[in-house]
């Protein structure tokens, strides 16, 4: 079996790592180079990096579904088309193409999370469990019939860096799963049900802006889910500060305010929410390294307050 990968990100090294071992790779597809860093240098994608590293075909259209796209892809005629992280839409002409049909690997368990971000909405909605899903792409978004899915439990600090990283080991394992098993003719798609359907939309910097009466576990979540970005951010006076890791005590915030720094004899950074304490392990304020919570507190004139 041929197959063209389209992927970008390094969640889907994996899945072309995995398919280059036991199947043809035609042509992989991934996104232009782009401007990164102080110094806007083009970078390559990880799949790029990988399939040079593999030596396989390579393309890199400005949009799979122009003309160059178009033509790369029946130049290489593939019998299927894996999809994994690639960030572009594809259209019918794309994804009609093969005749095993368009595959995708995505990081969610289907109808729930449907969208750019599944990881990242799954740990700030609290999730957990989660998990990745195969299935053929239609003109709908991630609404295709899906072939096999798997779920997974999540950690209750892990956060969306460690999550992505183990659900693209899994996207691996099920999509090896998913051809073998239309090779064998004995893998029937099933039709999304319409009842639990959720959105995962691309998240935005404003996503990661703190409400600090919301209560810690959702703090949390919020931390823990927008890693490494957009973040999960707030203000100390006019600057603006990141929070990287964070940790919900047992202890009710009492007296401290949602956003007040308290009890500094513990020489812990310990804000208050709208009901329980939670600690911020690690924390960066802008233009400057991160550090751990009590290291931020040296200096730090109190009262203070997050906002």
């Amino acid at each position: 079996m041929k197959i063209a990968f389209l992927g970008t990100s390094t969640f889907a090294c994996p899945a072309l790592r995995a398919l280059s071992e036991q199947y043809e790779i035609g042509l992989v597809a991934t996104q232009p180079d782009r401007p990164a860093g102080r110094h806007a240098k083009l970078h390559p994608s990880p799949i790029k990096e990988l399939a040079l590293e593999l030596g396989l075909p390579l393309a890199q259209p400005s949009r799979i579904n122009n003309p160059d796209g178009l033509e790369a892809l029946r130049v290489c005629a593939p019998d299927a088309i894996v999809v994994a992280s690639y960030g572009q839409l594809l259209k019918p002409a794309v994804f009609d193409l093969p005749p095993l049909g368009t595959l995708n690997i995505h990081a969610s368990l289907l109808p729930a999370y449907r969208g750019a971000a599944p990881v990242n909405w799954a740990l700030i909605h609290g999730e957990s469990q989660t998990g990745v899903t195969t299935f053929y792409i239609e003109k709908g978004l991630d609404t295709g019939d899906v072939l096999l899915s798997r779920a997974i439990e999540i950690g209750p600090d892990e956060d969306a860096l460690h999550l992505e990283s183990r659900l693209s080991l899994l996207g691996a394992e099920l999509i090896l799963e998913t051809l073998q098993g239309l090779e064998r003719g004995d893998l029937e798609a099933v039709v999304q049900p319409e009842e639990g359907v959720s959105l995962a939309p691309t998240l935005t910097r404003e996503d990661g802006h703190i409400n600090w009466s919301s209560s810690a576990h959702a703090i949390h979540n919020l931390v823990r889910g927008t890693v490494p970005w957009p973040g999960a951010w707030t203000c100390l006076g006019k600057r603006r500060v990141k929070l990287h890791k964070t940790r919900v005590l047992d202890s009710d915030a009492g007296p401290i305010a949602p956003g007040a720094i308290g009890l500094p004899e513990a020489n812990r950074l310990i804000v208050g929410t709208q009901d329980r304490l939670l600690e911020v392990l690690e924390i960066q304020r802008e233009g400057k390294p991160r550090v751990c919570g009590t290291d931020f507190l040296h200096g730090l004139h109190l009262p203070a307050r997050f906002s």
